[in-house]
C-alpha cells in the first residue's frame, strides 16, 4: 500500500481524534491545534526518514525531546497528555509501515478505541477529583475526613493536604471522593 493512503489514514485519526472525542468532551480550542500539529509534524518528519538515510530513531527522539519541552511550558491535565502522545503515536504510525498492511491501521484504530473508552464521560462518573479550600484549619486527618464528606456528601478516597494556613484559618486539600449514591457501573 502507498504512503499516501497510509498518510490519509493517519489524517482520517488524528481528524477523530481531536474533532470526535477530544473537543466534544472537553472544548479546549487551544489544544486542538496543538493536537494537529505534532501529528501532522511528526507524520512529516516520519515520512522523511523512513526514506532517508538518517535513522528514525533519530528523528523520533528528536520528537521526544521536544514533546517534553513543550508539554513542561504549560499545565496540561493527565487526559490532555494522553491525547498529546496519541496524536503523536498516529504520527508515526502513518509513515513507518514495516509489515502488512493492515498493521498500521489496525494500531491507529487500536489507539482511537482506547481512548474513546479511556475518556468515556460514562467511564466511572461517580469517582470526582477536586481541589477545595477550606474555611478552616484542619489538622486532624480523621476530623478532615468527617468534614469533607459531610460538605461533599460523598465517600473520601484520599485527602491530600497541600497547605494549612493557621493565621488565616484555611486549609486547602486535594479530595478524590465518590458519591454515595454513584452505581458501581462502567457504562450507563
Amino acid at each position: 500500500m502507498s504512503r499516501l493512503v497510509l498518510f490519509a489514514i493517519d489524517l482520517v485519526a488524528v481528524t477523530l481524534l481531536v474533532f470526535g472525542l477530544y473537543f466534544p468532551r472537553h472544548r479546549r480550542r487551544d489544544l486542538v491545534v496543538a493536537y494537529l500539529g505534532v501529528n501532522v509534524g511528526v507524520l512529516a518528519v516520519a515520512g522523511s526518514l523512513s526514506s532517508s538515510s538518517v535513522g528514525a530513531g533519530l528523528g523520533l527522539g528528536l520528537f521526544g525531546v521536544l514533546s517534553i519541552i513543550r508539554l513542561r511550558s504549560t499545565e496540561l491535565d493527565q487526559h490532555e497528555v494522553a491525547y498529546y502522545f496519541s496524536a503523536l503515536a498516529l504520527g508515526i504510525l502513518g509513515p513507518l509501515s514495516g509489515g502488512p498492511f493492515w498493521i498500521g491501521p489496525s494500531l491507529m484504530a487500536l489507539i482511537l478505541v482506547v481512548m474513546y473508552v479511556g475518556d468515556h464521560p460514562r467511564l466511572l462518573r461517580g469517582y470526582q477529583r477536586q481541589v477545595m479550600v477550606l474555611d478552616s484549619a484542619i489538622v486532624d486527618r480523621t476530623a478532615l475526613i468527617g468534614h469533607l464528606e459531610r460538605v461533599l456528601g460523598a465517600r473520601v478516597h484520599s485527602a491530600t493536604v497541600e497547605r494549612i494556613d493557621l493565621v488565616n484559618e484555611t486549609t486547602v486539600v486535594e479530595v478524590r471522593y465518590s458519591h454515595a449514591h454513584a452505581p458501581v457501573r462502567v457504562f450507563r
